[in-house]
């Protein structure tokens, strides 16, 4: 980890695009400015961390049961899934006679 001393109203620079500016120094917390490009995304560490638990979650909630898809499917529509699970579709295939 790269530890800097700064001043209020000083910069520091990563990279071309990206400047973290001092804007306060009040007791014993700092307020910084950050100027990036809109497509770089800045986040505090406990919101993104909060953030990555939710898509977590999202993920596992978003897994599709299939055995309950399957069994409120009409059966001549199960059927065309189970073909296409098995690779037994015959999609892709010309018709006859072509």
């Amino acid at each position: 980890m790269l530890v800097l001393t700064r001043k209020k109203h000083q910069k520091i620079l990563i990279g071309d695009s990206i400047a973290i500016t001092i804007v306060a120094i009040e007791r014993d917390q700092v307020r910084i400015g950050i100027s990036a490009p809109r497509e770089v995304k800045v986040y505090r560490q406990e919101l993104f961390e909060e953030i990555q638990a939710a898509n977590r979650e999202a993920a596992v909630q978003a897994r599709p049961d299939l055995r309950a898809l399957r069994a409120a499917l009409p059966e001549a529509a199960a059927e065309s899934v189970e073909a296409v699970e098995s690779g037994e579709s015959d999609a892709g295939e010309s018709p006859e006679g072509e």
